[in-house]
């Protein structure tokens, strides 16, 4: 028997989930939009290869310093041949798919329903929009070699530190993480060192962060980090009936072929 996933309002999506035991059959439910989503968003990002993840504020528009930075984000991140993933949504999100959009190279979302509805920005080539945040979340991480992380709130909070957990805890390779922003950082870097003074963290993790103001320094962070670490090469022709992007990932000293996904375990 096949099993109907109805669209919920927004607003009370994540609310059902996370409520506590509801009937069998509303539990179901949720799991099948749940697989839903996921199912949705392999097929649709399998051929985008090799991502840099590029993390900010919504509410950040054009006009805005942090608007400008974030563009030009995006355009050197494409300009090394990275795909340039985001939340999709408007804001340093769609600053950073626009610079992408500028360098001619692929732009990519992933939406997240809202009762306010956040809609797709228009500079995306390819977007899913999810219904929890942590199918979206685990979509950003999925195709990511590395995180550049603009100013921004609780969400980009939320993002950063998704992504130190999991490199800490080795869930995720050692991927670079790059704040871009001295000065709007610092209360964050701040609390990080009074958790080292703590015990809390350890030495080590705060060298799991790069912070500059300089995106030419921040660019020579991800290539060292990315392109050599994982063995990533440049491509002059991609199959492009095959889905390839400019970068692929070597296995065993040699160019791997076909569509299977980079090897990011190393």
């Amino acid at each position: 028997m096949a099993v109907s996933v109805t669209d919920p309002d927004p607003s009370k999506s994540d609310r059902l989930l996370l409520e506590g035991p509801n009937s069998r059959w509303r539990e179901l439910q949720l799991l099948g939009r749940a697989a839903r989503d996921f199912l949705v968003g392999f097929r649709r990002l399998h051929f985008i290869g090799p991502c840099i993840a590029v993390f900010g504020s919504a509410r950040f528009h054009e006009g805005h310093q942090y608007y400008t930075l974030a563009r030009e984000v995006g355009r050197r991140v494409s300009g090394m041949g990275f795909a340039v993933m985001t939340g999709g949504g408007p804001g340093l999100m769609e600053a950073a798919n626009r610079g992408a959009h500028d360098a001619g190279g692929l732009s990519v979302g992933v939406n997240i329903k809202l009762p306010f509805e956040q809609a797709p920005n228009p500079y995306l080539d390819k977007w899913v929009t999810c219904h929890y945040f942590f199918v979206r979340k685990v979509l950003l991480f999925k195709y990511s070699y590395g995180f550049v992380v603009c100013p921004g709130g609780l969400g980009t909070l939320d993002e950063l530190n998704e992504a130190l957990t999991l490199i800490q805890t080795t869930k995720i390779a050692n991927f670079p993480v790059v704040l871009i922003g001295t000065k709007y950082w610092e209360p964050y870097l701040a609390l990080l060192r009074q958790m080292l003074r703590e015990g809390a963290i350890s030495p080590r993790d705060l060298d799991l962060l790069k912070v500059t103001d300089d995106l030419d320094e921040a660019m020579a962070h991800l290539e060292a980090h990315t392109v050599t670490h994982f063995g990533l090469r440049r491509v002059r022709r991609p199959a492009w009936w095959l889905g390839e992007r400019a970068l692929q990932a070597r296995r065993s000293g040699t160019a791997s072929t076909g569509a299977s996904a980079p090897d990011k375990t190393r």
